[in-house]
């Protein structure tokens, strides 16, 4: 979304009319959930995906229609047994989709992508509000959204209605960083695979070669820090991710004595089961570590996929912390 805004802004400041595709609902085996969205300009699609196929299709043909008229629209697809044979699915199912037109120069629009630019990199989290009855969009947060809102917020993407509104709302800028502990061959495949698919990720490591912006330069950042003193380098919260992955198993060990009492949202720790189970009498007998925080761990890191080269093992880590974040946003 951070590139879909972006251009966007970039597109409308230029003169260029624009439509904001927006899945708002979907049931059934539909490509794309409520929330994937794509951008349509005079060429045709300029950014984003709402799942390929044939909705995507009928989509872009439909929101250049609306382009060319300077209109909104909300439409359903419902998929025939012809659309599944296409996509490859074994079942039907029924997508909401909203065509928002943006007129050229629209300042309020274009102010807005300016402060998700800001707000992105500030890395605070926020909403998109898409109105589905006046077409506006915005940003908020939750604590400045307006009382028949606030409800429904979640970190899932939602229709909310009531009171005469009907909106869709998404969260950006997920909360929580991921604190990748090591700088090595595996965060090196780890960290632009997590960047790519939404996390903001923060590379520490003790080594001026490995804290280094060149081997990581989509992180958020890159810091060089003691392990035996992290408090005074990062501040890791309950909302916050952990990947510990140092060069060795004493570094490692140090950096869960000291992170697990903070009990983030999620560790995963790489190795083997040997050597987890060793760390685990370290932990208790030297530093005193509760068995329920050890208990959070995920080690070895990672699904159980086979994974043995880097680029595998950043693969099965990166799909475990989707699924974790998966559920997370399912209950929040």
């Amino acid at each position: 979304m951070r590139k879909l805004l972006k251009i966007m802004g970039e597109r409308l400041a230029a003169g260029e009319d624009l439509v904001l595709v927006t899945v708002v609902a979907s049931s059934g085996a539909t490509p794309r959930g409520a929330g994937a969205r794509m951008l349509i300009g005079r060429e045709g699609r300029l950014c984003g995906t709402i799942g390929g196929g044939s909705v995507e299709y009928r989509s872009e043909h439909i929101a250049a229609e609306l382009l060319a008229k300077g209109e909104s629209r909300e439409v359903d697809f419902s998929l025939t047994r012809d659309d599944v044979q296409n996509l490859g699915m074994v079942c039907g199912g029924a997508v909401n989709v909203y065509f928002g037109f943006i007129r050229a120069h629209d300042e309020a629009v274009i102010a807005m992508t300016q402060e998700a630019e800001r707000l992105f990199a500030a890395g605070e989290s926020f909403y998109l509000i898409t109105g589905l009855k006046s077409g506006e969009l915005s940003l908020t947060s939750r604590r400045g959204a307006p009382d028949w809102l606030r409800p429904g917020l979640s970190g899932k993407p939602c229709r909310v209605t009531g009171g005469g509104h009907d909106v869709f709302a998404e969260q950006l800028n997920s909360p929580g960083r991921v604190y990748i502990f090591g700088g090595g061959h595996v965060a090196q495949a780890l960290e632009p695979v997590l960047t790519g698919v939404g996390f903001r990720c923060v590379v520490l490591d003790d080594r001026p070669d490995f804290a280094s912006r060149e081997l990581f330069p989509t992180a958020e950042e890159v810091r060089l820090i003691d392990f035996s003193n992290i408090a005074a380098s990062v501040s890791v919260t309950g909302e916050d991710y952990v990947c510990v992955m140092t060069r060795g198993h004493a570094y490692d060990t140090v950096v869960q004595a000291q992170i697990l009492p903070l009990r983030p949202y999620y560790v995963g720790v790489i190795g083997s089961r040997h050597k987890t189970a060793a760390v685990r009498r370290e932990l208790i007998e030297r530093y005193h570590i509760a068995e329920a925080d050890i208990d959070r761990v995920n080690t070895p890191i990672g699904l159980a996929i086979g994974a043995e080269t880097p680029a595998e093992i950043a693969i099965s880590i990166a799909a475990e912390m989707i699924q974790v974040r998966a559920a997370r946003n399912s209950r929040e």
